[in-house]
């Protein structure tokens, strides 16, 4: 299977992540992807030829199996990688309707059209709902499904047509199990990575938010005055002009009393 369309998507998405949505991408590529297609493929490849019960009777091994793998490990797997790194897509979608947007009325409609603001965010915010979900939902299914992350060495199977309860024996059942781990260990990571860019661009937004409520706020005469670089004293109307009133007897100019020398 050519896993190059999920790798350019993910690619594509990096441009407009944060800190914390690169490190989950690089989570994604290496401990999921990589670990999936070098290692993960090859262990689970003849899985139902290697599933051996000591029972002879035709349709008891295929029935046993499908009993207890309903949906193969691998397969399930490479579904939750499908489905945890699609809604990126989103993101990388929602950044091409604004550049077309730009091209088709001839004109500068955004300052950059990746940056993190207005539908954007909206965009970012359900992608990373979408993916934490879905994190949750597999990671269910796997535990469900399969009674948990362990893999028996031995299962009995008492399922029609086999004449009686049989022995069916599970092929490399340590390493699949590490893998089933590593599996639960990589979706608790990403769950983690996911929350917490979830936290911090809600905090930044929040923060952004009241900042400009705080600026709204202040009044209009106070940044004038600022600008302008204005006396704040009080004035003091002399012959009908207002002057600024000196505050300290250091600001009063004083009368020469000195008596001018007799001739």
């Amino acid at each position: 299977m050519s896993w190059s369309f999920l790798r350019d998507i993910l690619s594509g998405v990096n441009k407009y992540s944060t800190s914390i949505g690169r490190i989950w991408l690089s989570v994604v590529f290496v401990f999921r992807l990589l670990i999936y297609v070098v290692a993960a493929e090859h262990v689970w490849k003849d899985e139902q030829k290697e599933f051996e019960c000591n029972v002879r009777q035709p349709g008891c091994e295929n029935v046993c199996f499908d009993h207890f793998f309903p949906i193969s490990q691998v397969r399930l797997w490479a579904l939750q990688l499908i489905m945890v790194s699609t809604p990126s897509l989103l993101v990388v979608l929602h950044v091409a309707y604004r550049e077309n947007r730009e091209k088709r009325y001839h004109r500068k409609l955004y300052d950059n059209p990746g940056s993190m603001d207005g539908g954007l965010w909206c965009t970012y915010i359900i992608s990373l709902l979408f993916k934490t979900g879905f994190e949750f939902g597999f990671l269910f299914l796997f535990y469900k499904l399969y009674d948990g992350f362990n893999v028996p060495r031995l299962v009995k199977c008492e399922m029609k047509p086999c004449p009686n309860s049989v022995d069916c024996y599970i092929s490399k059942p340590t390493e699949k199990k590490i893998f089933l781990y590593l599996v639960a260990v990589t979706s608790g990571l990403c769950i983690l990575l996911n929350l917490c860019e979830l936290a911090y661009l809600l905090f930044k937004h929040f923060a952004k938010y009241c900042l400009r409520r705080y600026n709204d706020r202040l009044p209009a005469g106070e940044c004038k005055c600022k600008s302008l670089h204005c006396d704040s004293r009080p004035n003091q109307l002399v012959n009908g002009v207002a002057v600024p009133l000196m505050q300290s007897s250091t600001d009063i100019p004083q009368r020469d009393e000195r008596i001018a020398p007799a001739d």
